[in-house]
């Protein structure tokens, strides 16, 4: 992508961040609910250490380094950061709930991260590089930063057949105009690295010599189509604000294809959407 078009691109998703941070914050608990084997994976395979600093990189609501923070205890500190300083907001406002004490808030991009090479010990990013203008910089400043042994452990989406909780709102508002038509990689996107040997290729041109990846399996499990159309108004980026600027009468057609692929999903109380992650573990 040319350098104006990526420019554009941050400022958009900037301004689409902002702008779910607080229907972001108010799914929390569903969206970790969602994501608990992707959370455990990833701090399993970091090894936070008593002492250790430890980065979160578009953390988000900051859950997942909240629990290295824990391992790392008051001897060590975890940096939570976000490029939205909304998503920041109100990752402070969880921390404080948990009574986490040893954790500095910081608003930064991944893409120029704003502390010394050899700093930190570990980094954690959940869903974050497969979005970023130039993931390509981001993990070869997330290597600058890492300290010699220390290790990164990263989750994105999988294929999109394996993921049919964005393929199908992504498939009925890509078909009715409402969303342009997805990129294949390396445009960014939720699939922009959900191919093992692309993002093996990313960390090793950034600079990590081992790389190791995992499917990790999750689950949607939704009481109704309603509900899924609602999670994915509050927190599905892009998609999330089209689908919250649909007229009454184009949402109705949208709900009406969706109820149409949701059968094969049917669950004892409602509808389960399998989904696969790729998670990366990485020095």
């Amino acid at each position: 992508m040319a350098t104006d078009t990526l420019d554009a691109y941050r400022a958009a998703s900037y301004e689409i961040a902002e702008a779910i941070a607080p229907t972001w914050e108010r799914r929390r608990a569903d969206i970790e609910r969602i994501s608990t084997p992707v959370r455990e994976w990833m701090l399993k395979e970091l090894r936070p250490q008593e002492g250790d600093t430890v980065l979160e990189l578009a953390a988000g609501l900051g859950e997942t380094g909240f629990e290295a923070a824990a391992a790392v205890t008051e001897r060590g500190r975890l940096i939570t950061t976000d490029f939205s300083p909304a998503m920041v907001d109100a990752a402070r406002r969880r921390g404080a709930e948990l009574g986490v004490k040893n954790v500095k808030y910081e608003v930064m991009d991944a893409e120029r991260i704003d502390l010394d090479a050899d700093s930190v010990d570990g980094v954690l990013c959940r869903f974050g590089y497969m979005l970023m203008a130039d993931p390509a910089a981001a993990l070869a400043e997330t290597r600058r930063v890492l300290r010699p042994g220390g290790r990164l452990t990263l989750a994105v989406w999988g294929a999109p057949e394996h993921n049919p909780f964005f393929g199908i709102i992504g498939l009925s508002l890509g078909q009715r105009g409402h969303i342009p038509p997805l990129e294949p990689p390396p445009a960014p996107g939720v699939f922009s690295m959900a191919g093992a040997e692309r993002t093996t290729a990313l960390l090793e041109g950034a600079g990590f010599s081992e790389v190791r990846t995992e499917q990790v399996p999750v689950r949607f499990v939704l009481p109704d189509v309603d509900e899924y159309l609602s999670m994915i108004a509050d927190t599905a980026g892009p998609v999330a604000l089209a689908l919250r600027g649909l007229p009454d009468a184009e949402r109705s057609a949208v709900k009406t294809d969706v109820e149409d692929s949701f059968p094969r999903f049917a669950a004892e109380e409602g509808y389960e959407l399998p989904g696969v992650t790729l998670c990366v573990v990485a020095s």
